[in-house]
């Protein structure tokens, strides 16, 4: 009779139960780090919406319809590039007659010149002549200002914000045609309610944070402004960033984090958690053992990439820095 079991049964079972542990034991080791307590800056949060420091609305200064557009919202613009045409020939106009009268007023002005000195009028007509020429010369400049408005020039380097007229359209004195800002320069403003104040104000550092991609930066410069909303109670507080912020625009929303002290808290790498549905957890490794999951309950994200152990871990437990490769190495699916 064939012996189907050449190995007796119980050894067999004590080789099955081993494999794993010995699967284990021959996997590399796994990145971890120790979960332990460290001195954090305590940091109070207030949302706020980035801006330009830099930023200006160009309006009409003259009547007349939009003749010609020559750039759109996200155009990147000169100092002294023009920007918008307007219709101003009737300004054009009248800096044409006022040039015709300034001429006739100079002319006026060295005959008169010319009479003083044959002693054939009084200096009370010379100085009349010379006033005419002056107050001709004054109304050509206003004329002339006047008919330059009609080229809407960019005050500052930049980007083009937004377009708020098209070609076509009447542009009125007052009218916002074209708006620019420049992005070398942004900053952050939140409000700070009135019982947080003097405790900004004794630091006045902070960190900001942007929720979507997960990036934080240190403020260059805070500013708190000195006078509170009425109605709300708050102050403005201004997060300038550094020169080298890149992809910010106006208008994003952000976070800002106002030190306001120190204290020591439990630390775990924001690299190790993972989260699952409503679930958080960690791998925690011993070496012995393969990884082994562990609900635990965190703060919201802290600057430098960490996260506030509130239940779960104590100091001293190492967790994998790499879930995903300590699930496979736990046999998770």
């Amino acid at each position: 009779m064939l012996n189907l079991f050449p190995i007796p049964l119980p050894l067999l079972f004590l080789a099955a139960v081993a494999l794993p542990g010995a699967a284990f034991a021959q996997a590399p080791p796994l990145d971890a780090a120790t979960v332990e307590l460290r001195e954090i800056d305590l940091t109070y949060p207030a949302e706020g919406v980035i801006e330009a420091v830099r930023q200006a609305t160009v309006a009409a200064q003259v009547a007349g319809r939009v003749i010609e557009a020559r750039v759109d919202a996200g155009d990147a613009v000169k100092r002294g590039q023009l920007l918008m045409r307007l219709d101003a020939r009737e300004a054009a106009e009248s800096y044409a007659a006022s040039r015709a009268q300034s001429l006739n007023a100079e002319a006026g002005y060295a005959r008169a010149k010319r009479l003083y000195a044959q002693k054939f009028v009084s200096a009370a007509a010379l100085d009349k002549a010379e006033a005419d020429y002056r107050a001709a010369q004054a109304v050509t400049g206003a004329a002339a200002a006047s008919a330059s408005h009609a080229n809407i020039i960019s005050p500052l380097n930049g980007f083009v914000a937004q377009r708020h007229a098209e070609a076509g359209e009447m542009a009125a004195p007052g009218k916002p045609l074209i708006t620019v800002y420049d992005p070398a320069s942004l900053r952050l403003t939140a409000s700070v309610p009135q019982y947080k104040l003097a405790e900004v104000r004794a630091n006045l550092r902070a960190s900001i944070e942007f929720p979507d991609s997960g990036e934080w930066m240190e403020a260059a410069r805070v500013e708190v402004l000195p006078a509170a909303d009425p109605r709300t109670h708050t102050v403005q507080a201004r997060l300038y960033l550094p020169g080298n912020s890149s992809g910010l625009l106006p208008g994003m929303f952000a976070r800002a984090h106002f030190v306001i002290g120190k204290a020591k808290k439990l630390l775990v790498p924001a690299a190790a958690v993972l989260r699952r549905s409503e679930v958080t957890a960690v791998y925690v490794v011993d070496g012995a053992h393969p990884p082994r999951l562990r609900q635990v309950r965190l703060s919201e994200p802290l600057a430098g990439g960490f996260h506030e152990v509130l239940a779960g871990l104590r100091a001293g437990e190492k967790v994998a820095l790499d879930p995903v490769k300590a699930g496979l190495a736990a046999g998770a699916d």
